[in-house]
């Protein structure tokens, strides 16, 4: 039997800027999380940095902590009070396909339905990164439609788009 893996979330520090930059060193990483290959680690200290210090006022930025160790992030962002957009990166390449997406995202939508009283979280995933598609489908997270066209690993694809109440949240949970 699989056992489940545990994170927590935490607020992110300045101090953490550099272990989410270190994450730029592995290329397929880079291109899964759409980040640009080649920038340095120096480029995403900095703009982690800036970042965790000086948040937009719409984004919630929460650590994914794993084992002692940041692992990822997960998003809430939006400015509307009972509803956000959820998002999630895991850096660790090491961890993808072992469920620590999954229970980061629902740390997430937990966190967005507990502790700030949302009544309403959606999220997208590009249709080519069937293991994003898969993690908001496992969580319950209803497909509403289809958005914009992007691009995922060179492939020319488009957002799924997907929602889920805090009521269905809690029934799901049960």
């Amino acid at each position: 039997m699989l056992e489940t893996p545990t994170v927590s979330l935490r607020p992110l520090t300045v101090d953490d800027a550099g272990a989410i930059a270190s994450w730029a060193r592995d290329e397929e990483f880079c291109r899964a999380a759409e980040w640009p290959v080649g920038r340095g680690l120096e480029f995403y200290s900095s703009f982690y940095r800036r970042s965790i210090s000086e948040p937009p006022a719409d984004l919630l930025r929460l650590g994914v902590v794993h084992g002692g160790h940041l692992i990822g992030y997960v998003d809430l962002h939006g400015d509307e009070p009972d509803r956000r957009e959820l998002g999630y990166l895991i850096g660790e390449r090491r961890l993808w396909g072992k469920g620590v997406g999954t229970v980061a995202a629902a740390a997430g939508l937990e966190y967005g339905f507990a502790d700030i009283g949302l009544r309403e979280i959606w999220a997208e995933a590009l249709d080519a990164n069937e293991p994003s598609v898969r993690i908001l489908r496992r969580l319950g997270m209803r497909e509403t439609g289809n958005g914009n066209g992007g691009t995922y690993l060179g492939e020319h694809t488009h957002y799924r788009q997907f929602v889920i109440t805090a009521d269905e949240f809690n029934i799901a949970s049960v």
